[in-house]
Order: structure tokens, then C-alpha cells, then sequence
């Protein structure tokens, strides 16, 4: 199994961000941006899709990050977090992720996701 290191780092940066929350005071708090994985889905084809229609449709990522394969391919990766829950305990709390790859050029390769 090959650990992705840019999405194990970006979800162990938003879980420090969600135990500092836990501290404050009783509320509901928001963590990144939400967006819509279902409309995503709909609207992204890999190999044609561009970085800039993305980010048209998501705003700027969350984080990035990059990827060198085995046989020397580049690849770009793009991570979008939502977070919501209440304090102190985070009861009710979601948390959705997207991870978006680019090639080179800037075109999609594939993308992830957890809800």
C-alpha cells in the first residue's frame, strides 16, 4: 500500500486545528470551505478537466501538493477540507475531503474523495 504523505499531512493539519477548537467555548465551528463532491463528480472528466475550471468551481485548494512516480511522472495535487461540528466535544461532526490530481499540463488525472 503507498501512503499519499500530502493527504496523510493535510488531514493530521486539520485534525491539530479541530483539537486547538475543542478547547475554546461551547459553539459549533467551521473549518476550510464547503463544497459539493456530488456536483464535482457530475462536472469533472478526467484527462480533459483543467486546473482552472476547477478552481472556478471550488475556489483555490485548501493545501496542495505534488507527487513524482515511479516512472518519473510529475503530478500536482490539489486538497479541499470542510470540517463542521460542536464544541466542546464535536458531537454531530462531519468532515468531508477532496483530493484533485493534475498532470503536467494541468489536466486532471484523478481525484478522491471522503464524506
Amino acid at each position: 500500500m503507498r501512503l499519499n504523505h500530502s493527504w496523510i499531512s493535510a488531514a493530521a493539519g486539520l485534525s491539530a486545528v479541530l483539537l486547538a477548537m475543542s478547547i475554546a467555548a461551547c459553539s459549533t465551528v467551521e473549518v476550510g470551505r464547503d463544497f459539493d463532491v456530488q456536483t464535482f463528480k457530475t462536472k469533472v472528466e478526467p484527462g480533459q478537466t483543467t486546473e482552472a475550471q476547477v478552481q472556478n468551481w471550488l475556489g483555490s485548494p485548501t493545501s496542495t501538493g505534488g507527487d513524482v512516480r515511479a516512472s518519473g511522472q510529475r503530478l500536482t495535487r490539489w486538497m479541499y477540507y470542510f470540517g463542521k461540528g460542536r464544541l466542546p466535544r464535536l458531537s454531530g461532526a462531519h468532515l468531508k475531503m477532496l483530493e484533485v490530481e493534475f498532470d503536467e499540463h494541468g489536466i486532471v488525472r484523478a481525484y478522491s474523495w471522503s464524506e
